[in-house]
């Protein structure tokens, strides 16, 4: 059986070519999926509970595919809602649809796959051997974290699908989860579903055209083909295979729950100057393990921020904030009878040196050095108070003893922000399961206008 899979975007919240989509509608797709979010960003997302995608925007882009998929009459199926796929992010969704489903007279009715897992479960799981670390992971310790979720797998989006979901809004999945159940619940081969969902996680990034976002996938028996749908995009057999690399660490293998996908003996044929189509692929069976993803608060940051323009300065700019960095702590320790392990102290040169720090092989001659300060403290009240201390300092402190006082600018006023919680990724670890549903829950509601 053929199944056909409607990729509005890589991810809701980005946005995508409107008229591509309605290219794809008309190509009687079997379900639109579409992925809500990852850990990409860092761990605030998933340590707050926030989306980091604008509301406004993931309604704007909602409302089409609610549209789109009231006139197909097939379901419409977002992972990772809300961008770390937490109990919260997914309500919050859910609110949104809600809106919309008044806004547009639908009556849809939607299943919320809900991720986060209880502390409790997940110690149970460790105290019998069930939890293992991934490569990198810290050491495994549950206290404090603000959230932890499991990676859904095929299972969990096929057991809502099966209530008659008109819309699906799951929490944590992996990326390829949402494209890949439904071809697999009908039948169509397990390798190229896997493979195929792959490639399309991402939307057009498979394609010539990576920001044009729509790309449609036909599952079958013995393969997968895919093409994008905006003009002037193109799939090749290089962009397709490409993909493989995308996130992962070894190009022919990506692991999933319940096994991996092995794409060694993977065919990559061009079919016209738009589609490729792929066959070859396999899938691996394994034991049923879920990815644990948590976070924690790490402390609470105050930045500083100052410019420094004088040629001297910008000459000797490490060698300033070297000294400043060693006359501040004092002052700490002084002032405020705080030791450095109490706290930490940050200066980061914009324009020399800052995203590679010593790993940099490039030089260059600015005219102007930014300094961003950036203080860390167990709570916010103790970072705003070292924020302020350290403000007189970096608007006037001397490279030298003995030379005139320097003034330099800040940008702002305040020249301090608080930026509030620092969080921290504090599991890297799968969890096996004999039942895939056993840490997950569903919930359906009829939404009417």
């Amino acid at each position: 059986m053929t199944t056909r899979v409607l990729v509005p975007s890589g991810v809701l919240g980005l946005g995508f070519d409107r008229e591509a989509l309605a290219r794809g509608v008309a190509m009687a797709p079997d379900i639109i999926c579409i992925d809500g979010g990852s850990t990409d960003s860092g761990p605030f997302s998933l340590g707050a509970g926030q989306s980091k995608y604008s509301r406004a925007a993931t309604k704007s882009e909602w409302r089409s595919l609610m549209q789109a998929r009231a006139e197909l009459g097939v379901p419409l199926v977002i992972g990772t809602a809300g961008t770390c796929g937490t109990d919260a992010t997914v309500d919050w969704m859910f609110d949104i649809t809600a809106e919309l489903a008044t806004e547009l007279g639908q009556s849809p009715t939607v299943v919320r796959l809900y991720s986060d897992q209880p502390a409790d479960r997940v110690a149970a799981a460790h105290a019998a051997g069930r939890v293992t670390p991934l490569t990198p992971a810290p050491d495994f310790a549950l206290d404090g974290l603000t959230n932890i979720v499991a990676l859904a797998g095929v299972e969990q989006i096929q057991a809502a699908l099966a209530l008659g979901a008109d819309i699906v809004i799951a929490g944590r999945t992996t990326d390829t989860a949402t494209i890949a159940a439904l071809p697999l619940a009908r039948g169509d081969a397990a390798g190229p579903a896997w493979h195929g969902a792959k490639i399309a996680e991402c939307g057009a990034l498979c394609s010539t055209n990576p920001t044009s976002g729509v790309i449609m996938v036909d599952f079958d028996d013995t393969g997968f083909t895919v093409q994008p749908l905006a003009e002037g995009a193109f799939c090749t057999p290089h962009s397709v295979s490409a993909h493989m690399l995308y996130e992962n660490s070894d190009p022919f293998c990506l692991h999933e729950p319940g096994g991996y996908l092995d794409v060694t003996g993977a065919r990559y044929t061009a079919l016209d100057a738009r589609r490729v189509r792929v066959e070859g692929s396999k899938w691996v069976p394994a034991p049923y393990t879920v990815k644990l993803e948590g976070a924690r608060v790490a402390g609470y940051q105050t930045t500083i921020l100052a410019v420094l323009r004088d040629a001297h300065y910008v000459e000797n700019a490490q060698a300033w904030v070297d000294r400043l960095t060693g006359f501040l702590h004092k002052e700490i320790a002084h002032r405020m009878d705080l030791s450095q392990a109490d706290y930490d102290i940050q200066f980061r040169l914009m324009g020399v040196d800052a995203t590679l720090g010593a790993l940099e092989n490039r030089r260059g001659n600015p005219v102007e050095v930014g300094v961003l300060g950036i203080v860390t403290a167990r709570d916010q009240a103790q970072a705003a108070e070292i924020g302020k201390l350290i403000n007189p300092f970096v608007l006037h402190y001397p490279l030298t003893d003995d030379e005139e006082l320097p003034t330099f600018a800040f940008p702002f006023s305040p020249a301090t922000t608080d930026r509030g919680a620092l969080y921290e990724f504090a599991l890297n670890h799968v969890m096996a399961l004999e039942d895939p549903m056993s840490a997950f829950r569903l919930t359906t509601t009829k939404v009417t206008p």
